[in-house]
């Protein structure tokens, strides 16, 4: 069995990007966003949110563009609709504790689930994609983008154009 994946932080963070869960090929590799068929690279840099195009390899770099990245739920799974909703509650307690250790300008779930564990809010509460009208820490802003996976069923133009939200919000930031 491999370890979980490691979570990529650092200190003063920009942005705190938070997915599902790690796929299989993340797992595998040891890396964030592993997967083939997966729009999370080049999301990062066509959004601005990097200077130039990483892949799964570069997850490691993340620190030096103000960006680190976590999961909700450490448990690996062939999908997220796999996870139970008492490990996305769970997973949103140890989420909020560590942004609140950490305080990233914007906490940015992966996923309206993601979000929904992050706040706590239940499976069924209506959320809109981008930034949300109040943080679940003070003082840090919370964006919803679409989940980075081909698989999403949301078109790709939105899921930049939330990516582009984030990016600004950090340039308007002090």
């Amino acid at each position: 069995m491999n370890p979980p994946l490691r979570d990529i932080l650092a200190p003063e963070l920009l942005v705190l990007l938070v997915g599902y869960n790690p796929g299989r090929y993340s797992w595998e590799r040891g890396h964030h966003f592993a997967g083939p068929g997966n729009d999370f690279w080049p999301l990062l840099y066509e959004s601005g949110l990097t200077g130039r195009r990483l892949t799964w390899q570069d997850d490691h770099e993340l620190p030096v563009w103000g960006l680190g990245v976590c999961n909700l739920v450490d448990r690996m799974t062939p999908s997220s609709q796999d996870l139970s909703q008492e490990e996305q509650r769970e997973g949103g307690w140890r989420l909020r504790q560590k942004v609140w250790q950490i305080r990233p300008r914007v906490v940015c779930c992966l996923g309206k689930d993601v979000y929904r564990g992050y706040a706590l809010r239940r499976p069924r509460d209506p959320v809109a994609w981008g930034r949300q009208p109040h943080g679940v820490v003070e003082g840090v802003w919370d964006v919803v983008a679409p989940n980075p996976s081909r698989r999403s069923t949301v078109p790709y133009a939105t899921r930049l154009a939330v990516l582009h939200q984030v990016a600004e919000l950090v340039q308007r930031a002090p």
